[in-house]
């Protein structure tokens, strides 16, 4: 079979030279000067939602193109009237971000370059908007015990509001879309709810809140003793703590299922110089509280006192700082039903002694580290100790150890642990956190159990690559972009980072 080659090898050998450096340079002026009947299509088009109900387009440069036209649709055959349609768009306007679509819709864009010539042929991309978010912050001076007051811009459309737990769902009338406004009531005390704005079958906007506490609590005002307070308590007794200081500089043992909250979410009490030793198996809860270890014992946050099994403990929305030896410290022979730490801001931890999560002969079945927000802690020591002895102790126990969604920052410096975790049988998975200007290495233990690891990002944490003994999904190595981090201020300003969620919620 002949194979076909260019036209100027077939002119026979016999034609001069120069002949043939002519039919090149025809060649190459041809080339050169080549026109097409049509623009090129965009290349490249990404499609992000951001700020819930809006789009962020990007695609690449067109050479031909002397502009675009974006057209969007809610449907992905492009048929009958676009959602939207943006004539003349200059590439020097990328990204562009396209706002006012719908809330959970899905949409199909296309993008034409337009030239001198023809109009290219469309690219298209799809992307889903989230849930809208039109409600407002609750008024503090609107939410009570068994009621709360619901609002939204006047005269923005709903036609009803779902409440869950209960899953109550009751209609939106005329008069409060007018007002932008609804009074919910017949609710319990004390209770976090979520309540759903809809318009047909598309929710408007979610809004979560708790309860104010009802009259079966005991309200503690900083002229208390705080001491006196948990000793004469009853078992399942909630502690609502009135705003100020509660100067304390001592160990408080607790030794029967109660709750310590703070009353007031916007204006947490503080408990200075206080530590918590728990005994006699107890659950122990701590909400919405400051606790400063300054003047303190030196102790770590919360010490485990006995040999036994223990309910659950959950620190939930507090701050704490200043504390000597560590958080969470468990040296006996102890099995904790569940560990939960979730949305708490935890800085100037020192670790003197120490490990902030800190098990040598105990363990939790279930250990949940989500939410929160570490930094300026465990700069000499690990963040996350979990010693064989526990499994010594408890040989039938899996422990389930979850770290998710956390904002990490100048923590366990001097190439010590994140994960320190030497139990015999256990499951981690840890995903989307923030790791930043960290020495730290994530483990030197190659028998670490690994479920999932994967979208977690690293900025400047120059040992960390290369410790696990698992290799990470999809994750990152992009600046954060802080606000202000030497102030506390870990405001993601990277729009990669805020659209993946990852790291602490509080600060996208």
């Amino acid at each position: 079979m002949m194979i076909k080659k260019s036209i100027c090898w077939l002119i026979p050998l016999a034609v001069a030279y120069g002949s043939i450096t002519s039919c090149s340079k025809d060649m190459t002026q041809e080339v050169a000067e080549l026109n097409l009947d049509r623009a090129l299509s965009p290349t490249g088009v990404l499609a992000q939602v951001v700020n819930r109900t809006s789009v962020r387009l990007q695609w690449n440069k067109m050479h031909n193109a002397d502009s675009y036209v974006v057209e969007i649709f809610d449907n992905p055959t492009f048929t009958g009237e676009a959602a939207m349609r943006i004539d003349d768009v200059q590439y020097a306007q990328l990204p562009l971000i396209v706002p006012g679509l719908n809330g959970e819709t899905a949409y199909t864009v296309r993008i034409q370059a337009i030239g001198s010539n023809a109009p290219s042929k469309f690219s298209t991309a799809t992307f889903t908007t989230d849930t809208e978010q039109i409600l407002q912050a609750i008024d503090p001076d609107k939410l009570t015990s068994s009621s709360v007051v619901l609002n939204w811009p006047a005269t923005v459309m709903a036609t009803s509001i779902v409440i869950s737990p209960g899953n109550i769902e009751r209609p939106v009338t005329a008069e409060e879309v007018r007002a932008g406004e609804a009074m919910i009531g017949g609710l319990q005390s004390n209770v976090t709810y979520t309540a759903r704005l809809v318009n047909g079958n598309r929710t408007r906007g979610t809004m979560t809140f708790t309860t104010l506490l009802g009259d079966n609590v005991t309200m503690v005002d900083p002229g208390q003793n705080l001491a006196d307070v948990i000793a004469a308590a009853k078992d399942g007794d909630l502690l609502a703590l009135e705003p100020g200081t509660y100067v304390i500089n001592s160990d408080l043992t607790v030794d029967k299922n109660i709750t310590i909250q703070g009353f007031r979410t916007a204006d947490k009490p503080i408990l200075r110089g206080a530590a918590f030793k728990l005994s006699k198996g107890i659950g122990f809860e701590l909400k919405d509280l400051v606790l400063d270890g300054t003047g303190g014992s030196g102790n770590q946050t919360i010490v485990y006192n006995d040999d036994t099994k223990y309910e659950a403990f959950l620190m939930e929305g507090c701050e704490v700082k200043n504390y000597v030896k560590g958080l969470y410290h468990v040296n006996k022979k102890t099995r904790i039903r569940s560990t939960i730490f979730k949305n708490n801001l935890i800085h100037q931890i020192e670790c003197n002694g120490g490990d902030l999560i800190d098990y040598r002969t105990g363990l939790s079945d279930v250990f949940v580290f989500e939410d929160n927000t570490v930094y300026n802690s465990a700069l000499a020591r690990d963040v996350f100790r979990m010693d064989a002895g526990g499994s010594t102790e408890f040989p039938g126990v899996k422990s389930l150890i979850t770290i998710a969604n956390n904002t990490f920052y100048n923590i366990a410096n001097g190439s010590k642990r994140i994960l320190y975790i030497r139990l015999t049988n256990h499951e981690v998975s840890f995903t989307k956190n923030i790791i930043a200007n960290s020495q730290s290495i994530y483990t030197n233990n190659a028998n670490l159990q690994i479920k999932e690891f994967s979208r977690n990002n690293y900025f400047n944490t120059p040992n960390i690559n290369g410790t696990m003994p698992v290799t990470e999904s999809a994750g990152t190595n992009l600046d954060p972009q802080f606000a202000d981090p030497a102030s506390g201020n870990f405001t993601v300003n990277n729009l990669d980072l805020k659209l993946n969620g990852i790291g602490a919620s509080r600060w996208r």
